[in-house]
């Protein structure tokens, strides 16, 4: 599993398709949306999972949503532990990270 991180339209989708050459029906495209979150174990089997960059930005000011953002940071330090390779896209420029 391939995790790939960044802000909202720094070309995650595109870098996933195109440079690595994942298939879209085996990539979760944005982890960030789903609610409830899936178990680690269920995202350990997609080819490659996407995610907004959850802990740069403005804190939210209720709770809720606090926890959801820091829930949704703590799987992504999960997944970023098992996976094969992780990326941080910016302005569509990809850095390895793992």
């Amino acid at each position: 599993m391939i995790l790939i991180i960044g802000g909202r339209g720094a070309g995650k989708r595109e870098f996933a398709r195109e440079t690595l050459g994942c298939d879209p029906k085996d990539t979760l495209p944005a982890l960030h949306e789903l609610d409830p979150l899936p178990p680690l174990e269920e995202l350990l089997g997609y080819e490659a999972v996407i995610c907004d960059e959850v802990g740069c930005g403005v804190v939210p000011m209720e709770r809720a949503d606090r926890e959801r953002r820091e829930a949704i940071g703590r799987l992504c330090c999960q997944l970023a532990k098992q996976a094969q390779a992780v990326y941080r896209l910016q302005c569509g420029l990809a850095m390895r990270l793992k």
